[in-house]
């Protein structure tokens, strides 16, 4: 980022221009391991607590074909539905959520309506890309704002598709819509990683053999950056101030992890402290799509496991996405296309097949947290792992009858039930419960009218 150097000698000159070279290094360190005896740090009020409750919000687009997702019977007794029985294993550690609604989301044309507003639950602007607004603060982000004082990275963001531009002109929105589900302000997406080597470094750094750098010789450069980017700001563009606002969000999440390397390690309870023990992925954005997926959940479970966050989404793919499920037995063609079945039976078992997928992928994940201990229980036990779509039939674009699934028991919910809501409950009930489980005091979010658990 050459924009934010200045001139100057030495650490005010080119070592501050090296620096700024090689933000792209840097800015993926979550805490500095090569600063003796560090170790996150547990906030003072929680160090004598059990492990903390973590919350993820996975995204699929195009919705799912109904009729082989909702289960039949309800409570404890329900029978798991075709699309579902990937979850037969982990059945007891899932709550299955049918009936929810986002009302909000009934005036908009298409996906974009609905897919922004995911986890705001709020209105969704009509925009070709100058006004956007997902009408608030997405769930996610308001957890990120109230716990990230205890970890060195308030949130993580993962997806397997680039940000798409321009606009849908079918429908008259931008395609940014598409492309996010977190929202730091209704006008401020918070932007996602693809880049699974890109994750890995932002969550355990680089291991530079023989580093010898203080932590106040990195936060002065840092201060450097951010003095010169704020002077920078009001002489550029629209556009090109969101771009550098999500470059400074990088530096000071830098400035965070170096305050929780130079702290004290805490008492009480600890994360698993096996980063050093990870491989790093291989550079490059993996070709396979299983294996990007696969890599990306890993990621995600090393995530809280290490405490490195304790919030986290992640979009399967960008809405709209065309993305091919050939690899599938029986399936040809785009998952958008086949979304679209116009009530076609081959189309809707190729559409069934790929929404199976899915639910395999949000089993696995669930597995691989029960696998690993933590405290009285497992890692799951102390997770809220939401996974769902922001329609319910991709024919009709509907946004009721949401396609949701809630993993773990994170805060007390009881799991191993289809809670099946009646009269169109609002899906940011749900959330609000989530909240709650999350230590986030708040009367109401979204369109909320109650909470769900």
């Amino acid at each position: 980022m050459g924009m934010a150097a200045g001139s100057g000698t030495g650490v005010r000159g080119g070592g501050r221009r090296a620096f700024l070279r090689g933000c792209g290094a840097l800015l993926g360190l979550p805490w500095l391991e090569s600063f003796p005896g560090v170790r996150l740090a547990a906030a003072a009020g929680r160090a004598a607590a059990g492990p903390p409750v973590r919350s993820a919000f996975i995204y699929f687009p195009n919705g799912v074909w109904e009729k082989s997702w909702v289960p039949e019977g309800a409570g404890r007794d329900y029978v798991l539905s075709p699309t579902l029985q990937p979850l037969a294993d982990v059945r007891d550690d899932v709550l299955v959520l049918t009936g929810l609604d986002k009302k909000n989301s009934h005036g908009g044309d298409g996906h974009y309506a609905k897919t922004a507003n995911f986890l705001t639950g709020m209105p969704v602007a009509k925009t070709t890309g100058k006004n956007i607004s997902s009408g608030g603060i997405s769930v996610d982000q308001l957890m990120a704002q109230h716990v990230s004082q205890w970890t060195p990275l308030p949130s993580l963001e993962l997806g397997t598709e680039p940000v798409i531009s321009g606009i849908d002109s079918n429908v008259g929105y931008t395609r940014l819509y598409g492309s996010h589900i977190s929202w730091q302000s209704p006008n401020r997406p918070v932007a996602k990683e693809i880049n699974p080597r890109l994750v890995y470094e932002r969550l355990f750094g680089r291991r530079l053999a023989g580093q010898t750098a203080k932590a106040e010789s990195y936060q002065n450069l840092l201060d450097f950056v951010l003095e010169d980017a704020g002077r920078l700001r009001g002489k550029l563009g629209r556009d090109d101030q969101f771009k550098l606002d999500e470059y400074l969000d990088s530096v000071r999440a830098v400035e965070r992890r170096i305050e929780f390397a130079v702290q004290p390690r805490a008492e009480g309870w600890q994360p698993d402290p096996l980063s050093a023990e990870v491989q790093p992925p291989a550079a490059g954005i993996p070709a396979d799509f299983r294996e990007h997926i696969s890599i990306m959940l890993d990621l995600m479970v090393l995530a809280f496991r290490t405490d490195a966050t304790r919030v986290a989404s992640m979009m399967f793919a960008n809405d709209v996405s065309g993305r091919n499920f050939s690899f599938l037995d029986g399936v040809s063609g785009g998952h958008h296309e086949l979304s679209h079945h116009e009530k076609n039976d081959a189309k809707i078992a190729q559409y069934e097949r790929i929404s199976r997928w899915h639910v395999e992928q949000f089993a696995g994940l669930l597995k691989k947290l029960k696998a690993i201990p933590e405290g009285e229980g497992s890692l799951l036990d102390n997770c809220l792992i939401l996974f769902g779509s922001s329609i319910s039939d991709g024919n009709r674009h509907d946004p009721d009858n949401l396609p949701i699934l809630l993993g773990g028991r994170g805060g007390g919910v009881e799991s191993g039930r289809h809670l099946a809501a009646e009269g169109s409950v609002p899906l940011c009930n749900l959330y609000l419960s989530m909240l709650d489980r999350m230590g986030v005091e708040v009367e109401r979010f979204g369109d909320s009218t109650g909470r769900l658990l």
